[in-house]
């Protein structure tokens, strides 16, 4: 029977140069592995070159994680969100030439303007959606959307929201199941058992269930044991990746122990 694998994301380094990232690449003990194309980690033409070469030479698979600092799908304004999916455009393009497995993006947020026109984020967030998984089937690229924690004020955080969100949708995408996110809303069962058809790819971190710290595996309070029990009854067999900023290598260890 096909197990969980088990990834790592480079979200811990990247503070650090790309430089310094790709070095890391080379060293690592894992075969998956997802970049964001973030902050000094952006994606480009050139740097997609040397890390498709750094792929070919240690056998590495990647994951993209699609911009999210100041991204808003649902923004209000159309020019703002015309601009936010021209940058989304880019990194899905960028990712379809690095030959990645997958890419996957937040869902939009309530702005200021909310309480004024009830309900028009919600329906911005899914035309933006239908409009990435338009040019996702163009560019034969797989995306998955995540669902992102309290207390932050995103659309799609809870089982109930995903729910609606693919009623209303009409369409299929598959889902990014952020394990410390659930953990936060006390959800992660309810995700796991609700929606295991939609699972396309997991995020472990830990936190104390109030915070998405992004600790290491094992270092917070969620059950990782029922986690994995959960994940195994429901016959997972794509990617758990760990996205931990501290005790990473022992998070590793932790879930290669586990599953």
């Amino acid at each position: 029977m096909a197990t969980a694998e088990i990834g790592l994301s480079m979200l811990y380094c990247l503070g650090e140069p790309f430089s310094s990232m790709t070095k890391r690449l080379c060293k690592l003990d894992v075969k998956h592995v997802e970049l964001p194309d973030e902050g000094l980690h952006r994606l480009n033409a050139r740097r997609v070159t040397k890390l498709k070469q750094i792929a070919k030479t240690y056998d590495l698979d990647y994951v993209v994680h699609a911009p999210w600092a100041g991204i808003n799908i649902a923004t209000p304004d159309p020019s703002l969100r015309r601009t936010t999916l021209k940058r989304l455009e880019k990194s899905l393009m960028l990712s379809k030439q690095l030959g990645c497995r997958l890419w996957l993006f937040h869902p939009g947020a309530m702005s200021a303007l909310s309480h004024v026109y009830p309900q028009q984020d919600w329906q911005d967030n899914l035309e933006s959606v239908r409009y990435l998984l338009k040019l996702a089937r163009q560019q034969g690229v797989n995306i998955a959307i995540e669902n992102v924690p309290e207390p932050f004020p995103f659309l799609m955080k809870t089982v109930q929201d995903f729910h609606r969100f693919y009623q209303d949708l009409g369409e299929d995408i598959g889902m990014v199941l952020d394990v410390a996110h659930a953990h936060i809303s006390n959800q992660i069962q309810d995700f796991v058992t609700q929606f295991s058809k939609k699972i396309v790819h997991i995020h472990a971190s830990d936190n104390n269930g109030t915070q998405d710290r992004h600790q290491g595996v094992g270092c917070g309070t969620v059950d990782w044991k029922s986690f994995a029990k959960q994940v195994k009854d429901a016959k997972y067999s794509n990617l758990i990746m760990i996205e931990s900023i501290d005790h990473v290598d022992e998070s590793v260890q932790y879930l290669r122990n586990i599953f």
